[in-house]
């Protein structure tokens, strides 16, 4: 069986193509400050930088698998040391905003843009601490999953398989400190992946693509 003619490709194509889960969806996997921060309609600041990240589908044996990233650590980065979808920021010369999330792919992770199928996309978000708006992007991949780190950006690459994410064991609960002040988030929920936190805008995405496998 080709990858185009996987039953959950096409029904994921199907699915992203119609009315979304949503916020409602992606709060699931929100803290208690988020979900206030963000309220029940969220309007981004005029002000507010693009980014797109990549939900990379690939097949490992029986099981579909994603693709996340481990950022190194960088003082400059207020996201650094999460794990994250591969992505990255717009700019004018990127053109479709899918360019992005496909050149971050190839950059972070080595995996060739002309492999990739953009299939759709899911619900975008704001994430307030570094003012982007975040547009995610569900990719399949049309190669071999050959993965590499891109030097003194990614520290670790893991691809977990989807069905993880739908077991309650890996869903759990944790104060997280962040940020170089040491803010104390209390209560954020978050997907276990092999011992690594999975939480925040990037927990909220997979929340919402788990509604659509559903």
């Amino acid at each position: 069986m080709t990858l185009q003619q996987d039953s959950l490709v096409d029904t994921l194509r199907t699915r992203l193509a119609g009315p979304l889960p949503g916020r409602e969806a992606q709060y699931k996997m929100a803290g208690l400050r988020r979900i206030q921060e963000l309220g029940p309609n969220p309007v981004p600041p005029p002000n507010a930088r693009i980014a797109c990240v990549l939900n990379l589908l690939h097949r490992q044996g029986n099981a579909w698998h994603t693709v996340l990233i481990q950022r190194t650590t960088n003082p400059r980065d207020r996201h650094s040391g999460q794990v994250s979808f591969p992505g990255g920021s717009w700019d004018d010369r990127d053109g479709e905003l899918s360019n992005v999330a496909l050149r971050e792919a190839e950059e972070e992770v080595g995996v060739p843009q002309q492999y990739v199928e953009i299939i759709g996309r899911l619900t975008e978000l704001y994430i307030p601490v570094s003012n982007f708006l975040v547009h995610p992007f569900v990719g399949v991949l049309h190669g071999p999953a050959n993965f590499h780190p891109q030097p003194g950006e990614v520290e670790t690459i893991l691809t977990p398989a989807l069905s993880i994410f739908r077991s309650p064991d890996r869903r759990k609960v944790s104060d997280v400190r962040v940020g170089e002040e040491g803010l104390v988030l209390k209560n954020v929920p978050y997907f276990d992946v092999d011992g690594h936190m999975v939480w925040g805008a990037t927990a909220m995405i997979i929340s919402e693509f788990q509604e659509l496998l559903r």
